[in-house]
């Protein structure tokens, strides 16, 4: 602190990764950590339940990066990988552990559940780049043309045609109002957002939107799994 004293924060590190990355500096000068290029996020109940899964496990991939390792091996958004050499992957946190702890260019076997069928995939690792691009949601305002939209009730979004506003792109339907008390906005989504996909189908216009969620009723699913563009990221909600 800039008194000198303390206040009590520290920050903990496995000691499996400090014997790791002294062993890769005493040996080569710097560290190399595996990468296969996925933004990846956590598998909730919701998600697992939308998915079909019976255990809220695995690691599940948001986007993967072109070019990166995972997409020519094709691994697709909204896999879910689930054990890397026949080791399960509890959640996000481990997989990103696990893949960053091998060195670049090891062959790795992924178990993958791809549209509720397992495959299995083979690749080989690339080195995490040593520049990361952060990239950060600057809420210009992008919505200039966007008509007013049509309502989805019962999840508190107002949806238009994502074309329909400056800026959303020619893909997915863009949200233009969130109902501050609503199910979507305890999900995070936001004025701007732009659904992709919903339940693994890509979506252009509302009614597509309400299709696919009164065919994920049909099927007595209580959670819909969508894809969503926030900033220049995808994730999953």
């Amino acid at each position: 602190s800039p008194s000198g004293g303390s206040v009590g924060i520290a920050f903990s590190i496995p000691a499996s990764t400090v014997k790791s990355v002294i062993a890769q500096l005493k040996d080569k000068g710097s560290v190399s950590r595996g990468w296969i290029g996925v933004q990846i996020q956590p598998v909730t109940s919701d998600i697992a339940d939308s998915l079909g899964m019976k255990k809220a496990e695995g690691a599940l991939v948001a986007e993967p990066q072109a070019n990166g390792p995972a997409a020519k091996a094709g691994i697709q958004s909204g896999d879910v990988i689930t054990a890397v050499n026949g080791e399960p992957v509890k959640d996000a946190k481990e997989l990103a552990r696990t893949i960053g702890g091998l060195a670049p260019g090891n062959a790795v076997k992924l178990n993958v559940l791809h549209k509720g069928q397992d495959k299995v995939i083979n690749l080989t690792l690339g080195q995490l780049p040593n520049t990361i691009e952060a990239k950060a949601n600057t809420d210009q305002d992008d919505k200039g043309g966007a008509t007013k939209g049509t309502g989805v009730p019962k999840l508190g979004l107002t949806l238009a045609p994502a074309n329909s506003g400056a800026g959303a792109g020619k893909e997915g339907v863009v949200v233009t109002e969130v109902d501050p008390k609503s199910a979507a906005a305890e999900r995070g989504f936001k004025e701007g957002d732009v659904i992709l996909e919903v339940a693994g189908k890509s979506v252009g216009n509302v009614g597509e939107v309400r299709e696919a969620i009164d065919a994920a009723r049909t099927d007595n699913k209580n959670s819909v799994l969508m894809r969503v563009k926030s900033g220049g990221s995808s994730r999953f909600v």
